[in-house]
This record gives structure tokens, C-alpha cells and sequence, in this order.
């Protein structure tokens, strides 16, 4: 059995090694400002398709939780593909088990002021998430499976998205973009 002070000694040795390293929190403050308060700043465009109004309807809960932003900052747009692929093919020829991919491509502009105001990209990615279900005997309990396949992967799109642009707010020293006269 480990005795206190000998777990006390380890805390605080990982407390300074974390220290040292340079370790910062990703929604910690930075100079007053933090991701969180960037991230609520960003307006969602419309993206096409069912699939994409879930997840602008994700983004929306995750990015800004209090509401559209009245003067945003910066814009979001995604463009969304989704595929199937079956797997596990029985001896019959019948697949038992797919592979739905999406994958999402996305640009952050910052938003400038005026009629003639062109959008600075500031930055863009891909993020692509593979979701499996079963292909079952009843073509209701697939239909079931593959919509709660696609459910959850748009949640963890919405969600790796948001970790980019997190990531890409902590890192960035300008984190307000000038607004264009």
C-alpha cells in the first residue's frame, strides 16, 4: 500500500512535469480571451441535405450554445459526402455488417465589414468519421441501425470539428480579425 506522502510526492511531480512541458488547457484563457468566447463568435452557413441540418444543428449546441452571435466574427462552411460499404459477406452472398463514412469538408473565414469585404480563409480541413452497424434479417431493425450509425456519426463530427477549430483558436496569437474598412 502506497502511503501518503509517497502519493502526495507523485501529484506533485506530475503537477510540475505537466508545468514544464508547456501544458495549457485547451478552453484555459490566453490573454484574457478564450476558445469558448472565438467559438461562440463563429456563424454556421447553411449546409445541404438532412444530413447536413444535423449537423448544423450539432455545431450549433456545441459552437454556440447561447444562440446564433449577433456580429459574428468568423464563418463556418461544410460541405458533407456520406458512403456505404458493405463488409462481412456470408457465403450466401448477403453482407451482415457496413460501413457508413462521411466525411466533411470545412473552411473558417473570418467576416468582413462592408459590401465590398472579401473573406479571409483562415482555415480549412477535412474530418471524416466511419460509423458501423449490422445488416440484419429485418429490413426495419437495419433501417433502424443504419440511421442510429449515422446519428452518432454526425455527432462525432460536429464534435471533431469543434476540436479543430479549438485547437486552431489556442494556437493562433491573432485571434481577432481586423475588421476590413
Amino acid at each position: 500500500m502506497w502511503s501518503s506522502k509517497l502519493k502526495i510526492s507523485c501529484l506533485m511531480g506530475a503537477l510540475l512535469f505537466l508545468g514544464a512541458c508547456g501544458f495549457r488547457p485547451l478552453y484555459g484563457q490566453s490573454g484574457g480571451q478564450t476558445a469558448l468566447s472565438d467559438l461562440s463568435s463563429i456563424r454556421i452557413e447553411p449546409i445541404a441535405d438532412r444530413l447536413g441540418q444535423e449537423l448544423h444543428n450539432n455545431l450549433l449546441d456545441l459552437l454556440t450554445p447561447q444562440g446564433r452571435p449577433q456580429k459574428p466574427r468568423y464563418s463556418l462552411k461544410i460541405k458533407l459526402s456520406q458512403s456505404k460499404k458493405t463488409l462481412a459477406v456470408q457465403k450466401s452472398a448477403f453482407a451482415t455488417r457496413a460501413n457508413l463514412i462521411i466525411r466533411a469538408v470545412f473552411s473558417l473565414s473570418a467576416v468582413g465589414v462592408g459590401a465590398a469585404a472579401t473573406e479571409e480563409v483562415l482555415l480549412s480541413g477535412e474530418s471524416s468519421i466511419i460509423s458501423s452497424y449490422n445488416i440484419l434479417d429485418s429490413d426495419f431493425a437495419t433501417v433502424i441501425a443504419e440511421r442510429n450509425a449515422r446519428t452518432q456519426a454526425v455527432r462525432e463530427l460536429a464534435d471533431n470539428i469543434r476540436i479543430r477549430l479549438a485547437v486552431y483558436f489556442t494556437q493562433n496569437l491573432q485571434r481577432t480579425p481586423s475588421p476590413k474598412p
